[in-house]
């Protein structure tokens, strides 16, 4: 039997995979295509993901659709408020019925001769192997293992007769009314786990090698809800999420040009909300400079008051290990735990770890460099979409997809069966594909990633107005990628 084909195989129906879906109806609707989805669901992060509080870090105005509307009051949104805005977006445009779950990709083989990729597809719900081929590969899986989360060695980990929860999978039946908490980690999770769980827990401390940026603003956006009763319901959408992505540039910007500036005024805001009965210096002032690491939202200043108002407390120290009923710090003190939480981040993986050969030679992706940030050097008809770091995530994953559209329309004009980016420098000096952060998740598995190169179109800018005018008003024949194998 032969093997099914689609004009372009999309893998991943979380909001990547169902944004590159609903623009390629839009703009290629003569194209078939299929969606692979390794899990039961769609939905991707904001399905899997189920910790008290789980929330957006960035305002639902940028990490929205550019063509569908966000329509919450809240600008900082929930995670089943997300779920819900994913799976509407993917049932009215019919993305749903494309979608084939428990599909997880395990290679792809492209071959010059047949201009095609051959793609091997485990069927977990049947546990057998299957065979699709497709003549375009958007790969939308994300950028972490959905399977384990990040968890450093601890000495005496065993030891512990508490409960050890990581946020990446959160059981239901978690009871942790009452009960001493402690979160492991400073990043965006514990940052939204601790004033969630608060509420509840005896007490929550957060333990933290060292202090993280912290920003807080108000959950609703003002602006919005004014246009949103005086414009139409898309002009209202278009003007606050031009604005936002203005003021995330601004912040950005700023940080990097003027960063004793921003430092102050986070730190200023900060120490207003957290009054004086904190050691500021030891738990809040962070060693580097604003967005070296991502910068953490506050929304409501929820964060700040759970601590000063006794809920939650901060620890900056080290472990020394794991005991029966804690953990020892660095320092000789001793947190008593019921529960600990291992919010200690992600996995990051490359392509979903799926094995990429050209012509039967594997493809080794950190020896690619990366063209416009969405293709690998001589890596044929593939596109991978990785978001923003200082952005929202969709901001990118909308100008990936716009990207991919555009040159199947050209590759179908032309006659093109293969486009594919060809270094022109071969001595070129490759460089870490994201430079200047230094985030654990990122920095751990940098060498896996491609390297990108010292000139346009080998950079990773990082800069949506930048990567507007390359990618979404760029011209698509540029010299460096190469359409060939016409039909």
């Amino acid at each position: 039997m032969a093997a099914e084909y689609f004009d372009v195989v999309i893998v991943g129906a979380g909001l990547s995979g169902i944004g590159a879906a609903w623009h390629l109806q839009d703009k290629c609707p003569d194209r078939s295509y299929m969606i692979l989805e390794e899990r039961e669901s769609m939905g991707g992060t904001w399905d899997l993901f189920r910790y008290p509080g789980i929330r957006s870090d960035s305002d639902m105005y940028t990490l929205g659709y550019n063509f569908k509307p966000w329509k919450e009051g809240k600008a900082i949104a929930d995670g089943p408020s997300i779920l819900k805005y994913i799976r509407e977006t993917a049932a009215e445009a019919g993305i749903d019925r494309r979608i084939r779950f428990q599909n997880k990709m395990t290679s792809a083989k492209w071959s010059t001769e047949d201009a095609a990729w051959t793609i091997e597809i485990r069927n977990t719900a049947r546990n057998e192997t299957v065979t699709m081929r497709c003549g375009f590969l958007l790969m939308c899986a994300g950028y972490y293992n959905y399977e384990p989360g990040y968890l450093p060695e601890f000495k005496g980990y065993d030891d512990y007769k508490g409960e050890i929860v990581h946020p990446q999978h959160w059981p239901e039946e978690l009871d942790y009314r009452g009960k001493k908490v402690v979160i492991i980690g400073s990043g965006a999770t514990a940052v939204t786990l601790l004033p969630e769980m608060a509420k509840e827990a005896g007490h929550v401390v957060m333990l933290q090698r060292s202090p993280t940026y912290m920003g807080s603003a108000p959950d609703t956006d003002w602006l919005a809800r004014l246009l949103q009763s005086l414009l139409p319901e898309k002009a209202a959408y278009a003007v606050v999420r031009w604005k936002n992505i203005q003021y995330q540039r601004w912040i950005y910007w700023q940080s990097k040009k003027a960063p004793k500036f921003v430092r102050k005024k986070l730190l200023k805001m900060a120490r207003k909300d957290l009054g004086d009965g904190v050691d500021f210096d030891k738990h809040f002032v962070p060693h580097y400079d604003p967005w070296d690491q991502r910068l953490c939202l506050v929304p409501n200043s929820d964060f700040f008051h759970a601590v000063r108002d006794g809920h939650a407390s901060i620890a900056t120290d080290t472990i020394v290990e794991f005991t029966p009923n804690g953990i020892r710090l660095g320092s000789g003190e001793h947190l008593e735990a019921d529960i600990i939480v291992t919010a200690t981040g992600l996995d990051l993986r490359v392509l979903g770890d799926v094995q990429i050969s050209v012509d039967d030679k594997p493809v080794d992706i950190p020896k690619t460099f990366s063209y416009k940030s969405m293709m690998f050097s001589d890596v044929p008809n593939l596109v991978s979409t990785f978001g923003y770091i200082n952005a929202s995530w969709t901001l990118k994953a909308d100008l990936t997809a716009e990207y991919s559209c555009r040159l199947l329309n050209h590759m179908a004009a032309t006659g093109a069966r293969q486009c594919t980016p060809r270094l022109q420098q071969p001595d070129m000096v490759g460089e870490d594909w994201i430079g200047g952060f230094s985030s654990g998740y990122i920095q751990r598995k940098m060498h896996l990633l491609p390297k990108q190169g010292t000139e346009s179109p080998w950079l990773n800018t990082q800069n949506y107005a930048l990567d507007k005018k390359v990618i979404r008003e760029g011209p698509i024949e540029d010299g460096v990628l190469q359409f060939t194998n016409k039909a």
